[in-house]
């Protein structure tokens, strides 16, 4: 009997199942607090250099019995952009007097005022955020790019999470990897709110991402393998949804908490709630037999046979596990198995290739949601929103027309719609841009996963591969924007040929709906 039909005749999808669901999606909640957090706790107010005026100068302005207001005071001393805003990283070396005269102009008969850059720091605008780590630390005009240093040591510490805690599920198990992951998210998260520098944020970030790889892998596979085969798609796009949700907390929590450090600290702190109650989640039992843990393996079972009111058919595990061990341990040395294997490899270096292209896609076209130009907040709910008819319509077609297929049309119709916007003008229809990727990058992540859990026998490491490569699609996105400085649309015709040719690919994968994993010699001979 196949571990299928063990799970079938311990009850399904019952109350064990659905439990260990529902406590496994709170945690992915949070995780868009964590993944999206820098949109908020990292966001760039409006600044300029700060005003230094002396007495002296204030009597030159003519009148010493009137102070200077604040607009006046900002006009002699910050020069003006073209949209008359305060420059941010130039001030005038010496007060421009004559520009409090409404007639006066720095006309082509009138010499440059010298400027120079601020060396008295900067005046930051707190009408919509009264602390960012922007803020606290200056990370502007010469120092912008340790902001996006600190989000690309995030992405690498997601890099480096799927790595090394996709390995070590395989081998010490999906337990022990998300308690540790969850004390690691919380300790992490909290211990940034705290933080004195920008390198230790930096580096407390870095954990945050290591620790969001292995939560959302181990919840993957932790549920996965505890669902009956014709449940994964409906579960996983449940646990999609919880991201989803996420988003929206994430938005309403951002908007009530304003200061960067509360708001790092509220999304954290409930890790360690997650951390407590990690410790009654049930080991995968198909994980047990397949690492030799037979034991183990019936415990395992026959715990989620009693919650499921399955007690007496718990009792009879024993022998069939063991059989079932058997075909396991024996199947290592199956010509046929062995063949299986390397059809498996071969599919699992495939099908990451769709996270690839997905990440990078989305992520080059909406790295900065502050540069969509509208309420920060709105644009939060609105990324949510989109969500949510994505992964409907992704359940739908995973359930009743197939996976491969999906897969194939969600990527090549994202990179259609791409390209299609190469021919709109800049500045028209930039939300139709994102919102197409966007839209895709939540059903292309959950056909992946779905696919890599199939293909692939050992399903952490596949699920670790998966996540490399959409980290490192992430990665590469803002290279490529680059690009368009030699050619406008240069960038756009390269995130919408990724996706396409991900498509393309994907149309060779193995069709795996309503599909087992082969589990015994018989099964993958008659494959």
């Amino acid at each position: 009997m196949g571990f299928a039909e063990i799970l079938d005749s311990l009850g399904g999808m019952g109350r064990f199942q659905k439990t260990s669901v529902a406590f496994l999606a709170l945690p992915l909640m949070m995780l868009a607090s964590h993944n999206l957090l820098q949109n908020f706790t990292a966001g760039v107010p409006r600044h300029h250099c700060q005003i230094r005026i002396t007495a002296n100068h204030t009597r030159q302005a003519g009148n010493s019995s009137l102070p200077l207001g604040a607009d006046s005071l900002l006009r002699v001393s910050i020069p003006m952009d073209g949209n008359r805003r305060a420059e941010s990283c130039r001030r005038f070396a010496t007060p421009q007097w004559r520009l409090l005269d409404p007639n006066a102009t720095l006309g082509n008969d009138t010499a440059a005022p010298e400027t120079e850059p601020c060396a008295d720091g900067w005046a930051y605008d707190q009408s919509v955020f009264a602390s960012t780590i922007v803020s606290e630390w200056d990370l502007v005009c010469d120092s912008w790019t340790l902001r996006q240093m600190a989000q690309s040591l995030y992405m690498a510490g997601v890099l480096i999470g799927s790595i090394i805690f996709g390995g070590l599920s395989d081998r010490f198990g999906r337990k022990a990897l998300i308690v540790w992951c969850y004390l690691q998210m919380g300790a992490a998260g909290a211990c940034t709110a705290f933080v004195p520098n920008f390198t230790g944020y930096c580096l407390l970030r870095f954990l945050c991402g290591m620790a969001m790889s292995g939560i959302s892998l181990n919840s993957v596979s932790l549920c996965m393998e505890w669902i009956p085969t014709k449940y994964r798609a409906i579960v996983g796009t449940i646990n999609g949804y919880c991201y989803t949700i996420g988003q929206f907390i994430l938005a309403g929590a951002a908007y009530a908490i304003s200061d960067w450090r509360w708001l790092q600290l509220t999304v954290s702190l409930p890790f360690f709630v997650f951390f407590l109650y990690s410790w009654l989640f049930v080991e995968s039992a198909r994980w047990l037999a397949i690492s030799g843990k037979q034991e183990q393996a019936v415990r395992s079972l026959k715990k989620a046979a009693w919650i499921n009111g399955r007690k007496k058919e718990g009792e009879k595990l024993s022998v069939e596990v063991g059989h079932h061990s058997l075909h396991v341990q024996h199947g290592l040395r199956s010509p046929a198995l062995s063949r299986h294997r390397r059809s498996s490899h071969a599919s699992q270096s495939v099908t990451p290739l769709p996270r690839f292209a997905t990440s990078f896609a989305y992520y080059g076209l909406a790295m900065d949601l502050q540069n969509f130009g509208f309420d920060l907040y709105l644009t939060q709910l609105v990324f949510g929103a989109v969500d949510f008819p994505a992964k409907l319509i992704s359940v739908i077609t995973i359930t009743y027309v197939g996976r491969r297929f999906s897969q194939a049309l969600s990527l090549i119709l994202a990179g259609l719609c791409i390209l299609v916007n190469v021919f709109v003008p800049q500045g028209e229809g930039p939300l139709g841009r994102v919102g197409c990727g966007k839209g895709t990058w939540p059903s292309g992540t959950l056909m992946s996963k779905l696919h890599v859990c199939s293909v692939s026998r050992r399903r952490q490491s596949g699920l670790g591969l998966g996540g490399t490569m959409a980290r490192v699609g992430s990665m590469i996105a803002p290279l490529v924007k680059m690009l368009g400085e030699f050619f406008p649309s240069l960038p756009l015709i390269i995130y919408g040929a990724a996706p396409i040719i991900s498509g393309i690919v994907t149309c060779f994968l193995p069709e795996t709906r309503n599909v087992p994993l082969p589990e015994t010699i018989e099964q993958v001979e008659r494959q």
